[in-house]
């Protein structure tokens, strides 16, 4: 079972760092906007407004990016759950724990996709 995922981890890997990537770069900044600046009165709430954000995600450019900000991340904490249990003593049953991690993910990412071509 090891050489599949020996074939796929470039894949894993180009996955895991754009998920770092977004989840650093753009929901940290996001977090920051919805929970401070929003109750604070910084950010108009009209700016968060149901018909803005299903304006957005109605273009194919806001769907892709809604896609990824949802995908990406989900690879990177699965990843990170993988490599958590290598480090704490499961290295043995690694064979068994990280297909089943990514076909988890695999699945999320199918449903993530459903969810936002039905918007």
């Amino acid at each position: 079972m090891k050489h599949p995922l020996l074939k796929l981890e470039p894949l894993i890997w180009l996955l895991f760092g754009q998920g770092i990537l977004l989840g650093t770069i753009l929901l940290t900044p996001w977090v920051l906007v919805v929970g401070l600046g929003v109750p604070l009165g910084i950010v108009p709430a009209e700016a968060l407004s149901y018909e803005r954000a299903i304006a957005l995600a109605s273009h194919i450019v806001g769907r892709l990016i809604l896609l990824g900000l949802i995908v990406l991340p989900l690879w990177k904490g699965v990843h990170h759950m993988r490599h958590s249990f290598i480090d704490f003593g499961g290295a043995e049953r690694d064979a068994l724990v990280a297909p089943l991690l990514y076909l988890l993910a695999t699945i999320g990412s199918v449903l993530a996709l459903v969810a936002v071509v039905r918007i």
